[in-house]
Formats: C-alpha cells, sequence, structure tokens
C-alpha cells in the first residue's frame, strides 16, 4: 500500500476532464440527444465545468472532490501551500485511498485531525470520485505499482463513468394520461383552457431577465455566483407551472400535447435545478447540461403542437383578451422552433 501512495502521481487533470466531456454524453442517455457538434454552447460550457478551478490552487472543482478538499479554500488543510502543491508532495491523498486503513506512515499521520472530510454525501461528483479512485488502486495493484498509461487511465475512467451511469435511474415522466382530467372539446373549451393556462403561467413568472443557460455561463465562466439564485428560480418557475397545468382540466383535442407539455416543462425544471448545482456536483451540472438541447426541442415542440391546434381551431385572440397571452406564447414558439430544431438536431 505504501508504495502506491508513494507512486500516487499521475497527471490525471487532462485525461479525466475529456472523459467527463465525453462520458457526461454517453451517461445521461435517458433522453436521446442531438448531435454534440451541433449543440456548442452546451459543449463549451461543459469543458468549462471539467476544467474550472476555482480556488487556482492546481485541482479542479470536480477533482477536488476526489481528494475531499474545497473548491474555495486554495489551502484546504493549512498545510502552507495549495491543495495542488500537496497532493503533488503525497500529503494529500484520494478520498477512495484516505478511506482504506493504512499504516501509520502514511502523510495523513502527521496531521493530529486524522483524514481529510469525505465529500460531500450524496452527489453524483463524489459518487464518481470515489468510485474512480477505487478502480484506480485496483489497476495500481494488478500492475504491481508502476504508473498506469494514459490509456489505462482513460479505461479507468470509463470504467467509473459506465459505473456511475448504471446506477442512476432513468425519471419517470412527471405525469401519466391518467392524471389529466379531460373535458370538453370544441373552440369554447380550448378558449377556456388558454385563460386558465395563461393565468397559471403569470402565477409563476420567475426574476430572471435572460435564459437559464446564460446564467450558467456567468457562473461557470465569469465566476459569477450571484447568477445562481436566478437559475434556481428559473427552475421553480418551470416546476410550479407544469404542476399547475397538470391541474387544469384540458379539452379532448388538446390531451396528448397538453400532457407532453407538462412533462417537459418538469423535465426542464429538473435539469435547471442541477444547473443550480454546478458549484456543488459539478457532474450533476455536466449530465444535466447533456439533456438540456433536448429538453429544449420537446418544450418547443409541444408548444407547436398546441399552437397548430388552436390555429386548426380558428381561434386567434387580440392582445389584452383572456387567454390571448398564451395563445400568443405558443404561436411564437412555434415561428421559433425552426431556428431551435436548426441549432439542436
Amino acid at each position: 500500500m505504501g508504495r502506491i501512495l508513494e507512486n500516487l502521481r499521475v497527471p490525471i487533470a487532462v485525461i479525466f476532464s475529456v472523459v467527463l466531456i465525453v462520458g457526461a454524453y454517453v451517461i445521461a442517455r435517458s433522453v436521446e440527444s442531438p448531435s454534440v457538434a451541433q449543440a456548442s454552447t452546451e459543449t463549451e460550457l461543459l469543458q468549462a465545468i471539467a476544467t474550472k478551478d476555482s480556488d487556482t490552487d492546481g485541482l479542479t472543482d470536480w477533482e477536488e472532490a476526489l481528494y475531499g478538499t474545497s473548491p474555495t479554500n486554495s489551502d484546504s488543510f493549512s498545510l502552507g501551500m495549495t491543495d495542488g502543491e500537496a497532493v503533488a508532495k503525497g500529503l494529500i491523498v484520494p478520498k477512495a485511498i484516505a478511506d482504506i486503513s493504512v499504516a501509520t506512515s502514511s502523510p495523513y499521520s502527521l496531521s493530529s485531525d486524522g483524514l481529510p472530510p469525505a465529500s460531500p454525501e450524496g452527489t453524483l461528483t463524489a459518487t464518481f470520485a470515489t468510485n474512480l479512485f477505487s478502480l484506480y488502486l485496483e489497476a495500481k495493484q494488478a500492475n504491481g505499482g508502476a504508473d498506469l498509461s494514459e490509456a489505462e487511465l482513460s479505461d479507468i475512467s470509463n470504467q467509473a463513468l459506465n459505473s456511475l451511469s448504471a446506477n442512476i435511474s432513468t425519471t419517470p415522466d412527471f405525469k401519466s394520461a391518467n392524471n389529466i382530467t379531460v373535458s370538453g372539446s370544441g373552440a369554447d373549451a380550448l378558449k377556456v383552457f388558454a385563460v386558465n393556462a395563461e393565468a397559471v403561467l403569470a402565477k409563476n413568472t420567475n426574476d430572471a431577465s435572460k435564459s437559464e443557460i446564460l446564467y450558467l455561463q456567468d457562473v461557470v465562466q465569469n465566476d459569477d455566483t450571484t447568477a445562481l439564485p436566478h437559475i434556481a428560480s428559473i427552475a421553480k418557475s418551470y416546476r410550479d407551472s407544469a404542476a399547475g397545468l397538470a391541474a387544469l382540466p384540458v379539452p379532448e383535442e388538446l390531451s396528448t400535447d397538453d400532457l407532453a407539455l407538462i412533462n417537459a416543462m418538469a423535465r426542464m425544471g429538473e435539469v435547471v435545478t442541477d444547473f443550480a448545482r454546478v458549484d456543488t456536483d459539478p457532474l450533476a451540472a455536466m449530465l444535466a447540461l447533456k439533456q438540456y438541447p433536448q429538453t429544449v426541442v420537446n418544450l418547443s415542440n409541444s408548444f407547436a403542437r398546441i399552437n397548430t391546434i388552436y390555429k386548426n381551431a380558428d381561434i386567434s385572440l387580440s392582445a389584452g383578451t383572456p387567454g390571448a397571452f398564451f395563445v400568443n406564447l405558443i404561436e411564437n414558439a412555434a415561428k421559433k422552433q425552426a431556428a431551435t430544431d436548426t441549432k439542436y438536431e
């Protein structure tokens, strides 16, 4: 064990960051995704999250979870050096190894506080980190303590990601057809629904002045943590709007597409909620980014199909008329659909 600890000096950041970026597209496979190349904004953010080092200590934020160090304190254990330097000197070792009983000659015996605290429990990043270095330790032991090649390190990273993937349950739809109350049909019923849906959306507005993806860019690329409450507000408005729409009686001809809209909004609420966790659970935010483009498409498609139903019913309401906001909203969403599909599909 001592020899493995002595030889634990691998430049893992670049290799594992690349694997995380690619793996994020593999793990969140519960939502069919568009081409990676087309979703340029999301890919750039994945790169930024995977390489972000908030405290400039030589360890990326997600690596801090591997070692049980703080992403906002460059000298987490007051060793008189950065966490990156402490890792390089062997004074801080991966949490997966620190959890294993080692001889008292371990560098940790120098600390009166014992082992460093575990990374936050229950996060995807912490789960990945622990499994990653457990696999690393096993591979080093099998290799007689010798350094591993980049290919071997990449393979270990993929094993950790695959293991995480196998343990992530597919999130079920928020509502099913059995949860929706179908009532009436025809133009009058559609107008009533428009009025009620408008009231739901008006009740669940948020304090945002721009989109969730732009706020995430502010956090990741500009270190603007004041954007996080705005992201959380947007997520809440999606969730509450989905719940409010689900409680409304819906005309028969609208029931299928209304259900799709409800589930798309609920899914968007989950995705954006994980955006807000980018500083505490980077991997969760990366997986959310993976799901984001298709979720945008699903939401846009739902609005577009509802718009078609209203158009077919020859319903057009003047601005200021109850329900007009909803009718105009779905019409505008339909107009934007082509641009959205061009970007993401």
